[in-house]
């Protein structure tokens, strides 16, 4: 596990749009699936604004860890948020964009999803291997849509699964555990002071840490990388 631990949120999106860009040196194709939330909204922005013309987007293939089950056009969509700040201002090809089609039946379009994971990527196992997966964390240590009250889906047959928000009842469709743990590169992006008692819980394995689906991250490469800001961090010993 590594740990990189910067200034605040913006510091955090900056370095790793760096790492990104890094990753996609002398790759010919690279598949990655995509977080939302608010600090993946600000990498997004970072890359726009920093890296539109400095990338070959063209060996770039784009999917969602998870997706909320609204239209493309749903304010709550994490398509609509990449669009917004990344596809819009930058030459991507749409047949390199592989959205979750929140608008479809949730049981169908995880079956749907897991196909054209096994379709595009090469496996491992028979599961679907990402070159890079970007995560993030919630303030009750869920990351993907496998919240603790369904950490069961984390070990789910498919490769993908219909989940279901502990409050709001949304569901959503996820990338299992299994897909994460195959990854060639695993990225969390975890900012601000309400994750701070998840990220000391999770990163030092405290006891009872086993509850929260984002300790169960564990890619078989042995490559996983923290991108924290010092707010997130501020417990860890």
């Amino acid at each position: 596990m590594d740990l990189k631990i910067y200034k605040d949120k913006k510091e955090v999106a900056e370095q790793f749009s760096n790492y990104l860009v890094d990753q996609l040196k002398d790759k010919e194709s690279f598949h990655m699936a995509l977080s939302g939330g608010s600090t993946p909204k600000i990498v997004f922005d970072v890359l726009a604004d920093n890296f539109a013309d400095k990338v070959d987007w063209n060996k770039v293939h784009f999917y969602w860890g998870d997706e909320r089950c609204v239209p493309p056009s749903d304010d709550e969509s994490n398509y609509k948020m990449t669009v917004e700040h990344l596809f819009s201002k930058i030459e991507v090809p749409k047949a390199n964009i592989h959205r979750i089609l929140g608008e479809k039946s949730p049981t169908d379009e995880a079956i749907r999803y897991a196909n054209l994971l096994e379709i595009n990527m090469d496996r491992v196992e028979e599961v679907p291997q990402f070159d890079l997966v970007i995560l993030g964390m919630g303030d009750d240590g869920h990351t993907a849509s496998i919240f603790p009250h369904e950490i069961e889906l984390w070990d789910a047959e498919d490769h993908c699964v219909v989940a279901t928000h502990p409050d709001s009842g949304q569901k959503r469709v996820s990338i299992n555990g299994k897909v994460i743990n195959t990854a060639k590169e695993v990225a969390f992006l975890v900012t601000g002071a309400s994750k701070a008692e998840k990220v000391e819980a999770v990163v030092e394995k405290t006891e009872g840490s086993e509850a929260y689906p984002a300790s169960l991250v564990n890619p078989s490469s042995g490559n996983l990388v923290w991108f924290l800001d010092e707010a997130a961090a501020s417990l860890l010993k």
